[in-house]
């Protein structure tokens, strides 16, 4: 995940964890009275972790509506009994989606309760303070809240068995369609780094640079930032705000912009890269950081997401960009080898 660093002056601070004005929905985690921990989950996604035996600490209800699921035979039958069961558990392996910036979706999976295994259908973000949870768009928190912990609920198909809390369970994520979103991930960093360099004579005024010594346009510009299997898409705005900050789009030709940069990320998926997820910690919350050593030097992105370690099962990363008076638009796709 990565969030952009100036956005009509609110930064990143200003788009994650906002209050919500409306009121929160809570779900009880433990109806004997007891309470959680304040520890956020242990999350094994940034080192590639894709099973966990763990230890279930909450089941809970999950609104629909806070479920980040598209697949539409999962929503109907959600709807027909109302909610939807999640699992806190000590450790996972399971990468949830965070609402504030949703920019990989959740893995999927399965965990396997009692001998029976059952789909997870969902992974999202949580915050509690002990004795309610609050899920994805209702947390009126930032990470990292004193006072609270953020875990990882995994969402269950509707009609699955319901373990007990304290019972041990085994989560195992969907390899195959990790990896994809870790060619997608990995890529959209690799192409905004690309489109820096093909952006860098537009500016007119200094601003803050990327880690090969180009303007960070992705950094000031990034509106939102869609991971998908193989790719990704990037829209960036260019108003008003950021003419201020010395940026000229006059004249602007995509076709020229895009040649360049799939110029550039030609030459270095033929070159290769090292790519590595530096952690702080092992719990949700913890810093987490991107860094890829590149042909032109290394660049370090704070980011929650999963990724590659090297370019070595990439033939090509390609760009295509659409722009309007507004808005800047990139997608950007992967060729396996």
């Amino acid at each position: 995940m990565r969030v952009p660093t100036d956005f009509g002056g609110l930064g990143s601070a200003g788009l994650v964890g906002v209050t919500r004005s409306r009121r929160s929905r809570q779900a009880v985690l433990r109806k004997d009275g007891q309470v959680l921990e304040l520890i956020d989950t242990r999350v094994t996604f940034p080192a590639g972790g894709l099973r966990a035996d763990a230890e279930v600490l909450a089941v809970v209800e999950v609104d629909r509506s806070e479920a980040s699921t598209v697949d539409p035979a999962v929503r109907g039958a959600a709807a027909e009994v109302g909610a939807l069961t999640g699992l806190v558990t000590t450790i996972s392996p399971f990468h949830p989606v965070d609402h504030g910036w949703p920019d990989q979706g959740p893995d999927r999976g399965t965990v396997t309760i009692d001998g029976v295994t059952v789909e997870v259908v969902d992974a999202v973000l949580g915050a509690t303070q002990g004795v309610n949870l609050l899920t994805a768009t209702n947390i009126p928190v930032r990470r990292g809240e004193p006072g609270w912990a953020f875990v990882v609920v995994h969402v269950l198909a509707p009609g699955s068995p319901v373990p007990v809390v304290g019972r041990r369970v085994l989560l195992e994520v969907d390899a195959p369609y990790r990896e994809s979103l870790c060619f997608g991930h990995t890529a959209c960093h690799i192409a905004a780094l690309a489109l820096n360099a093909a952006l860098a004579d537009r500016w007119r005024k200094p601003v803050p640079t990327d880690g090969l010594g180009h303007p960070n346009f992705d950094g000031l510009a990034l509106v939102s930032s869609r991971i998908r299997p193989d790719g990704a898409r990037d829209v960036y705005r260019l108003g008003k705000s950021l003419r201020k900050r010395g940026f000229d789009a006059t004249g602007l030709s995509v076709e020229a912009v895009a040649a360049a940069a799939n110029g550039t990320l030609a030459r270095w998926v033929e070159a290769g890269a090292t790519i590595a997820v530096e952690t702080e910690g092992p719990g949700l919350t913890d810093r987490r950081t991107w860094v890829c050593d590149l042909p032109d030097g290394q660049e370090r992105i704070a980011c929650g997401g999963t990724h590659l370690q090297s370019l070595d099962g990439v033939a090509a990363i390609t760009v295509d960009l659409d722009v309007t008076d507004s808005e800047l638009t990139m997608e950007t796709e992967v060729t396996r080898s």
